[in-house]
């Protein structure tokens, strides 16, 4: 187990590219058993749920190559739809390769995903679309095992705009006999680029990036050489610690109407901020105020993955914040860590009450679920004194070389084996 050691109170001043989005890669890491062709995925990042996921290819019988930059996926000689339960009770994602294991072998057996304890996070709209599609679904003893001699099109009407769910059948329908159309499907950035990774593979999607897709199922798919969009996520945290500690910064690989949410609410703290086409330049003099609501939603609303970063600098903001989280129900556990350096936080249910106070204070903390983390990180990064964030490998679930990157930017953070 790792912890950081980070010393509070400096600027942020530099520019920092930003990694293959954790979000696209590890669905199209799940997307490249469609087919026998080689699948070369670029600029991916070295974190523990990429490295999960392509241990669960690996397990399915697909030869990887992990190279400094890329992963290398052969998955002509994929033999098994059973995905290891070991594996898939670290990483949420894996439910992906439900749709995609599907369609290579016409049936598929998996455990109950784990990942982050941030909320229940059922996964009834993915089975829901997947039995509209002809699948047969036994759930029994913790698993989950999909059956259909074929797969067919059809129309399928999500109750909520679910990221996965719509990925998920996308994975499904996209060798499906017949039309597949998803209606009310999630509209982020990363369903555009599982879009645009699968039609360079040969298939027929369009539509992504709005609310009903169409796809036309196809019978092969080819190889492809691929480069996934950068993560917004990660840039909007190194943009929000940096607007917390004062500074200036460049993040590069982001385009900024992937989280034109966040860049709104950071200029409504006082920050200043110029785009350029994937390049986003913040500055900040460190004294922000507060806004007065945040409220989580579907993209292009505020980003829940980015809730518990922005809490973060709410804290030490002029004024108070309403933050309310309307996708995950106990996305608050980093609340209480916060409140050992200083901060001023009330949590009633989805809602956390923010009080903005003078300055937070160096303390132990540790780390509960991926987002939470990097938010104890970034109120380190702005608290006097010294500060020590414990069980780093849920923050390693999603930044790689978190630290590197911050002290290149001039925070003194270092990483201790414990």
């Amino acid at each position: 187990m790792d912890k950081f050691i980070i010393d509070g109170g400096n600027r942020l001043y530099g520019e920092v590219k930003m990694q293959s989005a954790k979000n696209t890669v590890l669905p199209l890491v799940a997307a490249s058993v469609l087919t026998d062709e080689q699948v070369t995925i670029r600029s991916i990042p070295c974190i523990n749920d990429v490295e999960n996921m392509l241990r669960i290819l690996s397990e399915v019988g697909c030869k990887i190559q992990r190279k400094t930059d890329c992963a290398v996926i052969d998955s002509s000689n994929a033999v098994s739809h059973e995905i290891p339960a070991r594996l898939t009770k670290e990483l949420r994602s894996s439910v992906f390769m439900l749709g995609s294991v599907l369609t290579r072998f016409h049936q598929a057996k998996i455990s109950y995903p784990g990942g982050c304890d941030i909320g229940l996070r059922p996964i009834d709209l993915h089975l829901n679309g997947l039995k509209r599609l002809g699948v047969e679904i036994i759930e029994k003893d913790g698993y989950i095992h999909c059956v259909a001699e074929k797969l067919i099109g059809a129309e399928i009407l999500l109750d909520f705009p679910s990221v996965g769910a719509t990925e998920n059948i996308i994975l499904a329908a996209v060798k499906a006999q017949g039309i597949t159309v998803i209606r009310n499907a999630a509209k982020e950035p990363e369903i555009v680029d599982l879009q645009n990774f699968l039609n360079a593979m040969g298939a027929k999607i369009k539509g992504a990036g709005g609310s009903t897709i169409v796809i036309e199922g196809v019978k092969r798919l080819h190889g492809v050489d691929y480069t996934p969009i950068g993560d917004r996520i990660e840039a909007g945290t190194y943009l929000i610690a940096t607007a917390s500690c004062g500074g200036e910064i460049q993040t590069e690989g982001v385009p900024p109407e992937n989280i034109a949410a966040l860049l709104h609410k950071l200029r409504e703290n006082g920050c200043k901020i110029h785009t350029k086409n994937d390049k986003i330049i913040l500055q900040s003099n460190g004294n922000l105020k507060s806004v007065d609501l945040v409220e989580t939603m579907p993209f292009p609303g505020f980003p829940t993955d980015m809730q518990a970063q922005y809490a973060t600098l709410c804290c030490t903001c002029k004024g108070t914040t309403l933050i309310v989280e309307n996708l995950f129900e106990t996305r608050y556990r980093y609340a209480a860590e916060l409140k050992r350096m200083g901060a001023d936080i009330t949590v009633r249910d989805r809602a956390a009450l923010i009080r903005g106070v003078e300055k937070l204070h160096g303390a132990q903390v540790t780390a509960s679920d991926l987002r939470g983390g990097a938010a104890l990180v970034v109120a380190a990064l702005k608290a006097e004194g010294q500060s020590c964030v414990l069980d780093l490998s849920h923050v390693d679930r999603g930044y790689a070389d978190f630290e590197g990157k911050l002290k290149k930017l001039g925070a003194k953070i270092r990483r201790v084996r414990i």
